[in-house]
């Protein structure tokens, strides 16, 4: 008989037994009472927290964003939408696709038709933008060589904002970035594989670079390694082709292999536009972030929110998508209803066309 039922049939013994019961009857009955006491309801440790992602952000001096950047009176908040940014700091994990280099010294790359190097003093635009992680497992961060590589890995430590992708030598670069919310333990994975004529140096055990993946044996076993510790393994590929929605196989394949590999969410950048997404294994997949402020083009765009939730029993993910919009050097927020169903029309549309989105931007599969 289930012990709540027995405590409520003693309960009703003692009253029909009326009020007259002896001192041994009282004795006898607190201790069935106590003998079977309900027992509290185990600690289900409770979760709930957002991760948002965004794609490529150019703040190269010399680049067409930063100098709109300099005639705005109110700065970054004139380039990107208030209310993204807004979202942005909101987050509990905020990253994005650093395509730049940050320093004072070094000399373009030889060989390369755009190099892109920011002044230091632009951590302090990342700080604004509410970032808290940094991809740098792209093809732009070694334009102004190692020792501008370098001075770049040294500004963002001494700035206190985390990075994933790159490093001093191959084990910083392959290394996760991993930190715990709300009991729950993150990992974020990086690496590259997104030139065509590669120029960018690979990390090696004793020289500086990028985490190379066109061999992708050591990612999946960092991502395998990265699973038996963690509770969330985060993807973010930087591969594609540039300004094309067509994804390559190496993309499609890709995403798969890290799926089987234990990744909970794959991400790219690269194209400079949006791809699409699918599910794969219950798993969402999004294939090109886009450009999040990175020239003067009009190309949609997106902010991606994971909001985790649940508890010991029960795990849930919400794919949120928040429409956006990159035009003359600047990023607004989709409000119109008429501009946010043409943004989820394009979305939905892209290969492999697998995915719907409903009115809460969360993305579901079809």
């Amino acid at each position: 008989m289930d012990r709540r039922y027995l405590c409520i049939l003693l309960a009703l013994t003692t009253l029909i037994s009326g009020c007259g019961t002896s001192d041994s009857e009282t004795a006898v009955s607190e201790t069935v009472q106590e003998s079977f006491e309900i027992p509290e309801e185990p600690e289900l440790h409770p979760y709930d927290f957002t991760l948002a992602f965004a794609g490529d952000v150019n703040f190269a001096e010399n680049w067409n964003t930063m100098e709109y950047f300099r005639q705005q009176e109110d700065g970054i908040r004139d380039c990107i939408d208030p209310e993204l940014i807004g979202m942005m700091q909101d987050a509990d994990l905020m990253c994005l696709n650093m395509e730049f280099c940050m320093s004072s010294v070094g000399s373009p790359m030889e060989g390369k038709l755009y190099t892109f190097r920011a002044d230091p003093s632009r951590a302090e635009l990342l700080k604004e933008l509410g970032v808290d992680l940094v991809n740098l497992a792209n093809n732009h961060v070694y334009d102004y060589g190692k020792d501008a590589f370098l001075d770049m890995l040294q500004i963002l430590k001494d700035e206190g904002i985390p990075y994933v992708g790159a490093g001093v030598n191959a084990a910083e670069a392959e290394a996760p970035f991993c930190t715990e919310i709300d009991g729950k333990r993150i990992a974020v994975v990086a690496a590259t594989r997104a030139e065509k004529y590669i120029l960018t140096p690979e990390a090696s055990q004793t020289e500086p670079g990028v985490f190379r993946c066109y061999e992708t044996e050591r990612l999946l076993d960092m991502v395998r390694t990265v699973r038996e510790q963690a509770d969330i393994v985060i993807a973010y590929m930087h591969w594609g082709t540039e300004y094309s929605e067509t994804l390559e196989e190496a993309q499609t394949e890709g995403a798969r292999a890290l799926v089987e590999a234990g990744a909970d969410v794959v991400l790219g950048a690269h194209p400079h536009c949006l791809q699409g997404g699918e599910f794969m294994e219950g798993r969402p997949v999004l294939y090109s972030l886009g450009n999040y402020w990175f020239n003067e083009k009009t190309l949609d765009t997106v902010l991606v929110k994971l909001h985790f939730y649940g508890d010991d029993r029960e795990q849930h993910l919400d794919t949120v998508l928040v429409p956006a919009r990159q035009e003359a050097h600047y990023t607004r927020l989709l409000t119109e209803p008429s501009d946010v169903e043409t943004w989820i029309q394009h979305m939905e549309g892209m290969e492999p066309s697998r995915i719907r989105i409903d009115e809460q931007g969360v993305m579901h599969d079809r």
